[in-house]
């Protein structure tokens, strides 16, 4: 409603200074023309709001102006109630703020949103952890914090996975994000977006020198570009299997990572097939786990791997502790 975009336009204006009019347009997923003519609904409504051209131009409120806005909606004030997982402020250092503002917001909730949003913060939970993710390595993030916000280059000791020392790097950091219940941080190494899992950070020292980021690039276009590089990281090996009915929804839930596609099941049989992609052959060994519940079907090569496997284990049981 144009109502509410009025409001948030206000908002950000206060909260942002100068915003030029396509970011609102794109904030708002309207077009600039129609930022355009709300800027001058607000005008005729007094709000002391102006729009400058050129090349660093935008729109901005006059010095000074402040408005207090509570009136929330139902659904607004439900969704500040739901927030992201605790642990993740937690790892932040930010469990005392965020109890301390969401008894602020309950306070400045209009007096009839106040029970539901009680009621919502009672019975909706978000843990963003998968299932049987293992045991997880403490993670200090307070240093990572602190060059991020300060806008410091960072110099790191690195441990890759399958590597026994760490490395030494030199990155320039964008900002931290959390993916399923681990922390990553997002940074350019040599001007090219890199990206670190902060339990694997065994050192992390800012340097006095100001970071060097690639201009107009934010931390949310510089996760996007490594988003995708790992979906879409062409996989090594596409395997074929079958799976016991029975067991279907265990198996969903532990190769979810692998499965390329939703399992064929006409519903009648006692078997459903499915296909999974693998980075390596030897990594489908994987599907031991299964024991008699899966097949694995094709590649021949494949089948052959997994059978080397289990002939090796039998002879170690064979053999006796």
């Amino acid at each position: 409603m144009k109502s509410d975009r009025l409001l948030s336009i206000l908002l950000l204006l206060q909260t942002r200074g100068r915003v030029p009019a396509h970011e609102l347009a794109d904030r708002l997923e309207v077009s600039v023309r129609t930022v355009y003519r709300d800027i001058e609904a607000l005008s005729a409504s007094g709000v002391p709001v102006y729009a400058e051209r050129g090349r660093h131009g935008g729109i901005e409120l006059l010095a000074g102006f402040r408005t207090d806005v509570t009136g929330l909606t139902a659904d607004e004030s439900r969704a500040l109630f739901i927030l992201a997982a605790q642990g993740a402020h937690a790892a932040l250092g930010l469990d005392a703020a965020l109890g301390s503002a969401l008894r602020k917001v309950m306070a400045a909730l209009p007096a009839p949103h106040r029970p539901a949003a009680e009621v919502t913060s009672r019975r909706i939970l978000v843990d963003a952890t998968r299932w049987k993710s293992g045991p997880q390595q403490a993670v200090d993030l307070e240093v990572l914090q602190d060059a991020v916000f300060a806008d410091l280059r960072l110099r790191l000791r690195y441990r890759h996975s399958g590597d026994r020392e760490p490395r030494t790097y030199t990155v320039d950091p964008y900002g931290l994000v959390a993916k399923a219940g681990v922390w990553y941080l997002v940074a350019d190494r040599r001007g090219a977006p890199r990206l670190f899992r902060a339990d694997r950070i065994r050192t992390a020292r800012p340097l006095d020198e100001p970071v060097r980021r690639r201009p107009g690039v934010e931390l949310a276009d510089a996760w996007e570009v490594l988003r995708r590089q790992v979906e879409d990281r062409p996989g090594g090996i596409g395997v074929t299997v079958r799976v016991r009915r029975e067991r279907l929804d265990m198996f969903q839930r532990m190769a979810a990572a692998q499965l390329t596609a939703p399992p064929d099941d006409d519903g009648e049989s006692d078997w459903v097939t499915a296909r999974l992609t693998y980075p390596a052959l030897r990594a489908v060994r994987q599907l031991l786990a299964f024991s008699d519940q899966v097949e694995l079907l094709d590649p021949p090569e494949a089948r052959a791997e997994l059978l080397a496997a289990a002939r090796s284990v039998t002879a170690m049981y064979q053999e006796g502790p």
